[in-house]
């Protein structure tokens, strides 16, 4: 323990921005939205926060933040509230099966369930619990870890407003295993107005390097990178669902100045991840930068 206490005040100590992130995450629930976002849009992104007028992706999704507001979209954010939102709109195969939903954990009944599902919170990110076999599941843990994310607010972080007023509970549902790739690969598409522009295929969780491969609508993979994130040397196929998976990206998306719509691909069934306002809090640069300024040319905020 005290050899990992040292490690981290290392890596803090060799980057004076980590310690001002830091910092202004404990101080976050005291200071009002647009002064926390100036003041830690730069030590995440590398520049000044423009809101008078903005220009970047990254910009104009702190403006979103802070002036578009509507009360559906925490109803949109929200991993159980959402599979409604979705099945009324593209139809209830697209969406994950649900087992139950809970406020606490000690209400979670095992016996009612598979032998195999996800745990996950509804409110934040990271809250999962991957079961595979029932019978080997540590509840122990496994409580230790959703009562603690039961307790964190995803909105104070990055002041993502549609997470200020989503209920914090727990849910299981069908836990997706892709045979072929022995990975679960996920396809995320940025639209803006109902259109999708760029997608990035996520992959390689199971081999403990996570690959961000970039393709453009006709599937021309692109250079580009975001911090952390490698592309693969893997050669990807575009795949069979790949009209359809841009089809139900114009319909979810369409009204929304940006929406990133996720789907998961599992023996050719396509199901929707989750809608995500906030890309990274809409503080992760890209390589090279002038993606920044060309997906923010895509949002009009008019």
């Amino acid at each position: 323990m005290i050899s990992n206490i040292k490690r981290k005040l290392k890596v803090a100590l060799s980057n004076p921005r980590l310690i001002g992130v830091k910092l202004l995450y404990r101080l976050s629930p005291l200071l009002p939205d647009k002064l926390y976002l100036k003041l830690l849009f730069p030590l995440k992104v590398g520049y000044k926060l423009n809101l008078e007028n903005p220009q970047t992706y990254n910009e104009k999704l702190q403006w979103i933040k802070l002036y578009y507001r509507k009360p559906i979209m925490s109803v949109m954010a929200d991993k159980y509230a959402a599979k409604q939102y979705i099945e009324n709109i593209i139809g209830d195969e697209y969406v994950v099966k649900n087992y139950g939903v809970w406020e606490h954990f000690n209400d979670i009944d095992f016996s009612t369930l598979p032998e195999s599902f996800v745990l996950k919170t509804t409110h934040d990110q990271g809250g999962v619990v991957v079961v595979k076999d029932k019978n080997e599941l540590d509840i122990k843990k496994a409580k230790a870890k959703l009562e603690r994310h039961l307790k964190k607010g995803t909105y104070h972080l990055m002041k993502e407003w549609p997470y200020k007023n989503i209920q914090s509970r727990i849910i299981a549902e069908e836990l997706l295993i892709d045979t072929e790739k022995g990975d679960l690969w996920d396809y995320k598409f940025y639209c803006f107005n109902g259109e999708p522009k760029l997608m990035y295929i996520s992959h390689g969780r199971q081999a403990d390097t996570t690959y961000f491969d970039f393709y453009d609508m006709d599937f021309e993979k692109q250079d580009i990178s975001r911090p952390g994130f490698s592309a693969s040397e893997t050669k990807i196929n575009k795949p069979e669902q790949w009209e359809l998976m841009k089809e139900l990206s114009r319909k979810l998306s369409a009204g929304w100045p940006h929406l990133r719509v996720d789907f998961y691909c599992v023996e050719g069934k396509l199901y929707i991840g989750e809608l995500t306002f906030f890309q990274g809090g809409g503080m992760m640069p890209f390589y090279p930068e002038i993606w920044d300024y060309k997906l923010g040319g895509y949002i009009k905020l008019t």
